[in-house]
C-alpha cells in the first residue's frame, strides 16, 4: 500500500494553497474567550512606521489618516508578531483580563 501522505509534490500545483484569513462581517474570524494576550500600543512611542500593519497576519490593524494604527480586539488572536516587528519596541503584549480593566 503506497503512503499517499508522505509522496513529493511532483509539481507546484501539488502543493497545497496557504491559509489566507481575512477579517469580515459576522462571526466569523471573530476570536473567542481564548485569547490570553493583547498587544497595546504606545501611541507616544509609536512613530506611525505601519510595519505592524504590514505584518499582521490576520489583518486586525487599521490606519488612520495620518497612519495611527488601530487594533480591532474582536479579530485579533494575539500571536504578537505586531509586537515582534515593531522597530520602536512600542507594542506590549499584556494578557487580556489586564487590558480589559484598565480599558473598563
Amino acid at each position: 500500500m503506497v503512503n499517499e501522505v508522505n509522496t513529493e509534490p511532483k509539481s507546484r500545483e501539488d502543493l497545497p494553497k496557504s491559509p489566507y484569513s481575512k477579517p469580515v462581517v459576522g462571526s466569523t474570524g471573530k476570536t473567542g474567550s481564548w485569547r490570553t494576550f493583547d498587544p497595546v500600543i504606545d501611541y507616544d512611542a509609536c512613530n506611525r512606521c505601519r510595519i505592524c500593519w504590514m505584518y499582521c497576519p490576520e489583518a486586525t490593524i487599521d490606519l488612520d489618516d495620518d497612519g495611527t494604527p488601530h487594533i480591532d480586539y474582536d479579530y485579533c488572536k494575539g500571536c504578537g508578531i505586531c509586537a515582534q516587528v515593531c522597530p520602536k519596541k512600542c507594542i506590549e503584549m499584556v494578557r487580556t483580563e489586564e487590558r480589559r480593566e484598565a480599558t473598563a
